[in-house]
């Protein structure tokens, strides 16, 4: 049990994750001590750098001088089925203690945190009770480990309980009353150490879903359009690199266009102001354009500096206009998102991107890779200096060769499918120095090729691959091009996205997976091993 008397850890404010210090003072100045279950569950926000929702959460201590130091933490959703609750209990628990370890800081001890809002019908102290077992399955797991809880919290209803005190003087069975945002010593050191608290993560992702307005049906029409004009444009070689550079200088314009726009009070009024600044049309033609590899890659070299923020706020509009069945193409703007908010140091929003990014299309390798990293605390400098490398030479040849300008995006093109560039080299194919990724899978001669702009590694086929004869007409895969205005009709089951082997069940074909269906070239890109969609928060 835990004595409450005794300092359960100070915490140093650098250890916050998602913490950045103000301008020209240390975050790891100011030292605060917390000493009872109050402070501690009034810590949980700062900890994680937003208020957790359905969450079980680990926080790592480590001694320092007889006192205990807040160090990694880690997060995962709790599971809708008890049955799973031990499974997931020990997931978080080896995630954090391992990940310690690899860093030479193995936790000493950990302080177990179990979130979630009462259901109709149900109050805070029911959601206690519900949840003891879960509480006591993680303080197991972590004993499991030779690392010990030393005090297990559960929030609820604005309140808190604490599983390790009998005191009912000291924890009462009702619960107590957690203390109003920002009045704590904690929030004001917090505050002055320019730490944020966000909201949820409910919240943080709304603003990458689909729309679901009114609007939402316009959107499809000008993407569908939009799929007929230039689908065919990219599968063709001749005039794929024309359409790269169409739609990279679209994407500059309403950068600068975002970058002019007067600044907006709170979230919601910032991403209504960027969707009222971009069009239906501009919009299709740049999510259509990025599910071509090498232009998704040049676009990600937007990452820093006074690009980093407008180049977020397009990606995430151009994530929320993905609507109806075209929800799977978000993966390129929701892992561009990821990306740059992982590049600026906001690992919260870009674990959710990726997070999300996988879930529209869970064999997106980039988002794999990036989402991996990302959890295990790499640094991302590594990927940046490549991306800079690489726009410096496309910068300089433009200068040298200014009238072969369409000769120039070939070659880029080339480069990157060959894995030697910043784009193939350390987005899709491994991350630069080997940041501790696993080891590449081995690959075979049919199975092991991974499409050159979409990201994707198709089924291994038995036997050799035939390549297919020249497609007749003028439309995508062979068929006729309908009518403008009008949307292609799918053919039941037979049909297949090209470059897949899995009926596409009415999903419309990204345009960058068709290359290697058509004879293109396939780019050998390293694999890792992992699904890298954990949750951890680490």
């Amino acid at each position: 049990m835990t004595n409450h008397s005794e300092t359960t850890g100070p915490s140093e404010s650098g250890d916050f994750t998602g913490a950045a210090a103000a301008p020209g003072r240390s975050v790891h100045d100011t030292q605060i001590t917390l000493r009872t279950p109050a402070e501690l569950a009034d810590a949980l926000p700062y900890l994680l750098g937003y208020r957790p929702e359905d969450s079980m959460v680990l926080v790592a201590l480590h001694d320092r001088g007889g006192r205990g130091r807040f160090g990694g933490r880690a997060r995962l959703g709790i599971p809708a089925n008890p049955d799973d609750w031990e499974s997931a209990a020990r997931q978080l628990a080896q995630g954090l203690t391992t990940g310690g370890e690899r860093r030479g800081t193995r936790p000493e001890q950990m302080v177990a945190y179990v979130c979630q809002e009462p259901t109709p019908g149900e109050s805070g102290r029911d959601v206690m009770r519900r949840l003891a077992s879960l509480a006591q399955l993680l303080r197991t797991e972590c004993g499991r480990l030779d690392v010990p809880v030393i005090e297990a919290i559960c929030v609820s209803d604005g309140r808190f309980w604490s599983y390790c005190c009998p005191t009912e003087e000291c924890c009462p069975p009702d619960g107590t009353p957690m203390g109003l945002p920002g009045t704590s010593v904690l929030a004001a050191a917090a505050t002055y150490a320019g730490i944020q608290v966000r909201g949820t993560l409910r919240e943080l992702r709304a603003r990458l879903l689909p729309w679901e307005t009114g609007a939402a049906p316009d959107q499809e029409i000008a993407l569908d359009r939009a799929g007929m004009a230039l689908v065919p444009r990219i599968l063709d070689d001749t005039f794929r690199a024309h359409v790269a550079e169409e739609t990279l200088a679209l994407a500059e314009r309403i950068i600068g266009r975002y970058a002019a726009a007067p600044p907006e009070s709170g979230i919601h009024q910032e991403d209504r102001r960027d969707d009222d600044l971009l069009t239906h049309e501009e919009a299709a033609t740049l999510i259509l354009g990025l599910q071509d590899r090498t232009t998704r890659d040049r676009a990600a070299a937007w990452m820093e500096g006074d690009e980093a923020g407008p180049a977020l706020r397009l990606w995430r509009a151009l994530a929320r206009r993905c609507v109806g069945p075209y929800g799977e193409h978000a993966a390129a703007p929701l892992t561009l998102a990821g990306w740059v908010a992982w590049s600026a140091g906001d690992d919260l929003e870009a674990r959710e991107a990726l997070a999300m990014a996988l879930g529209a299309d869970p064999d997106y390798l980039f988002a794999r890779l990036l989402h991996q990293a990302c959890n295990e605390g790499l640094d991302p400098e590594a990927i940046r200096r490549c991306l800079r490398t690489e726009r410096t030479g496309r910068a300089g040849a433009n200068r040298t060769s200014a009238d072969s300008a369409t000769a120039e995006g070939t070659s880029a093109e080339g480069t990157s499918a060959e894995g030697a560039t910043a784009e193939g080299a350390t987005a899709d194919s491994a991350t630069a120095d080997g940041a501790a990724m696993d080891s590449p899978t081995a690959v075979g001669d049919t199975g092991g090729r991974t499409d050159p702009r979409s990201g994707r590694t198709p089924p291994a086929a038995s036997g050799p691959r035939r390549r297919r004869g020249p497609r007749t007409g003028g439309g995508v895969d062979g068929r006729r091009p309908h009518p403008e205005g009008t949307r292609p009709r799918q053919t039941g089951g037979e049909h297949t996205r090209p470059g897949s082997s899995k009926p596409s069940g009415g999903t419309r074909a990204r345009a960058g997976e068709s290359r290697d269906a058509r004879g293109g070239r396939a780019a050998r890109e390293g694999t890792r091993s992992g699904n890298g969609r954990g949750e951890g928060d680490e």
